[in-house]
């Protein structure tokens, strides 16, 4: 990766997609875009002495994305360079646009400096110190004393999937608090195991149909701290389907403290199918009745 310095206020990373990305022929997957914009707003505070290695040890403060958007107009290819603008536009709020030969992503991001530990904070970035991760729609539930907690998240809604998973160290910052792009590999194993369950696994689709999984938009958000190997609840459900061509659908996780299930972290998320073979190769997919009854849990008929 490289960086070269725009005005006061804007930075410019160049850099290629993960390898790891390229699971359906050389196209890279959602994403490694997220992992693009979140290297990109690192550069910006490095850029400007500001890594988060010096902000820890010297100054006791975990940089964090919080909330990141993205919308996604075209493909990006293994081998691709890709520019990344970066712009603050407000206090630890950043627009990001990466682009090859055109645009393949628009973002906006994020940033708190979460306190570890006791200490000052540079005067450029006070104002973005916080003692916890804390964002506002937070939706927590009360925790059943003899029920089950992924019953209680479920909320009976039929067309609701849910899953409990142990918060790794790997998906960790600062040997504590799960990270945003934790929440993105989450969010992209949830899609996975939702289509799955429902009997449209990507693999399947892929056989039988020739259809490839395209997400157009996304957003991740933490709402709370989620701590290493916390049993951390995830619940996915497709909110509405749009055009016969893509669906809209809304990840929640939360963790069991006390006698609460704490909302830690909530998604969006715009997919869809395209068409990878045959004559209408590129297009979006029409998704008929049998993949409708599927997605919301209704019937075909």
């Amino acid at each position: 990766m490289t960086l070269t310095v725009g005005a006061e206020q804007t930075s410019t990373l160049r850099a290629r997609p993960g390898y790891e990305g390229a699971n359906i022929r050389t196209w890279v997957g959602f994403k490694h875009f997220g992992y693009l914009v979140e290297a990109a707003v690192l550069q910006w505070f490095r850029d400007r002495g500001l890594g988060p290695g010096r902000l820890y040890h010297e100054f006791g403060l975990g940089l964090e994305l919080t909330d990141c958007s993205m919308m996604l107009p075209a493909v990006l290819d293994v081998d691709d360079e890709v520019s990344a603008q970066v712009r603050q536009v407000a206090p630890g709020r950043f627009s990001v646009r990466l682009t090859t030969t055109g645009t393949v992503c628009r973002a906006k991001a994020t940033v708190a400096l979460v306190r570890q530990a006791p200490g000052g904070a540079p005067d450029e970035v006070a104002a973005l110190v916080v003692d916890e991760v804390a964002g506002e729609g937070r939706r927590d539930l009360p925790l059943p004393p003899d029920g089950d907690p992924l019953k209680q998240v479920l909320d009976g809604e039929p067309g609701a999937f849910g899953w409990a998973w142990r918060a790794p160290y790997f998906y960790c910052h600062f040997s504590d608090r799960v990270a945003h792009s934790g929440y993105l590999r989450t969010l992209e194993e949830t899609v996975d195991r939702f289509l799955a369950d429902r009997g449209i696994s990507v693999g399947a689709m892929l056989d039988q149909r020739g259809w490839i999984p395209v997400v157009s938009r996304s957003r991740i958000r933490m709402l709370a701290d989620a701590h290493m190997e916390e049993t951390v609840l995830t619940t996915f459900r497709v909110k509405e389907v749009l055009g016969g061509v893509s669906y809209d659908a809304r990840m929640d996780c939360h963790v069991a403290r006390g006698d609460r299930l704490v909302h830690v972290a909530t998604a969006d998320i715009l997919h869809g199918y395209a068409v990878s073979r045959g004559p209408q190769a590129g297009r979006l997919a029409e998704l008929d009745a049998g993949v409708l009854a599927a997605l919301t849990g209704r019937s075909a008929g």
